[in-house]
């Protein structure tokens, strides 16, 4: 229903393509239906995913907080009516000074990884509330982080006795199983990662599960009760008790309330094979096609449809979307038709190039 909103909406005001189009209804429904699967848990919506003002209204009327990454985002957050105790600074790397920012703001939850960042804290954010995240094993995600973030698990413990020997509150531990992770067993390892630091570690309240629930683009993925049935059990065998359970959900909030629209620029053939060229790429909002990692839907598809390969509109020979993942399109499209790219809310935006090419960042519109 959320996609039929949209497409009234962009039939009544006809905006310049391509551009996003935001349902906000939707997003608190997600919200909600998330935080109803948990045992009293704090949700805090990933911002990077979409950090549209009204995306963060949405969530808070909802009842959901806000995982920031920047001194940015906290001015954002807090521009739109959210208590400074509603946001985490979930970012691990950041300078002293964005720790000093943060705290002056009221920010007083981080997490961290590395002694040196806890000495940051301690020194610039005193008193403040810290949880040491881990690197745990979780199966392959659509978008994994790799060994970006997170500390070994037997390091964990140290760290959090030395955030509390400077006088920071050592509250607890995170860990995160990747981006759009299909398989609701991936928390099982951090969980009971989890579960050993806590036993080594007296006073621990706090566990942060971190997002990564999927949403449907082409495969199916589990539903959120049937993630939140999956972690729970997965409590159950790891905890004697429950403990503060914080969820950092980005793309399972609000990707499917945004829908793109979209215009055919172009379409050759190339090579004995169909190109089909959108005004609208790798640098103008779809930054996730980078190695084809999420495969997004297109309507309409009616009538005869044969294979295509997918480009963006700009000068770099690596802005194609889809060349290996098998994608096809109507065989009657030209220059000029409109296609709508389903369940683009997250990570589109919010990744657009400032003026690649002079090419303007997304347009987004929000409804509600």
């Amino acid at each position: 229903m959320s996609h039929d909103r949209i497409r009234r909406f962009l039939g009544e005001h006809q905006p310049r393509t391509p551009c996003l189009v935001i349902d906000t209804s939707v997003v608190a429904a997600r919200v909600r239906e998330l935080i109803a699967g948990f045992p009293h848990p704090r949700l805090r919506y990933a911002v990077k995913a979409n950090p549209e003002p009204a995306v963060l209204r949405a969530v808070l009327a909802a009842g959901g907080g806000f995982d920031v990454a920047s001194p940015g985002e906290i001015d954002t957050c807090l521009a739109q009516g959210a208590a400074p105790e509603t946001l985490s600074y979930g970012n691990t790397i950041k300078k002293p000074a964005d720790i000093a920012y943060a705290f002056s703001r009221g920010v007083r939850e981080f997490t961290t990884d590395a002694e040196s960042d806890i000495e940051h804290l301690a020194e610039l954010a005193p008193g403040a509330s810290v949880t040491v995240r881990m690197l745990v094993d979780a199966p392959a995600s659509a978008t994994p982080f790799g060994r970006k973030f997170g500390c070994d698990p037997a390091e964990a413990a140290p760290l959090l006795r030395r955030a509390a020997s400077l006088g920071l509150d050592a509250a607890g531990v995170a860990f995160h199983p990747g981006s759009q992770q299909a398989d609701p067993s991936a928390w099982d390892n951090g969980i009971a990662a989890a579960a050993k630091v806590f036993a080594e570690v007296d006073g621990l309240r706090r566990l942060n599960i971190g997002g990564g629930f999927g949403i449907t683009y082409r495969s199916p993925v589990p539903t959120p009760q049937a993630y939140a049935s999956a972690i729970r059990a997965c409590l159950r065998a790891h905890f004697p008790h429950t403990p503060e359970i914080v969820l950092e959900p980005g793309r399972a909030v609000v990707a499917e309330a945004g829908l793109i629209r979209t215009e055919v620029v172009l379409v050759a053939n190339r090579d004995g094979h169909r190109w089909v060229y959108l005004d609208i790429g790798r640098y103008n909002g779809l930054a996730e096609t980078e190695n084809e990692a999420i495969p997004y839907r297109f309507e309409p598809c009616e009538g005869p449809r044969g294979p295509v390969v997918i480009a963006g509109p700009t000068c770099d020979g690596d802005d194609v979307l889809y060349q290996r993942t098998p994608y096809e399109l109507p065989l009657a499209l030209r220059a000029g038709d409109r296609l709508d790219i389903l369940d683009t809310g997250a990570y589109t935006a919010s990744y657009s190039s400032v003026s690649f090419n002079g090419i303007e960042p997304l347009e987004t519109y929000c409804i509600d």
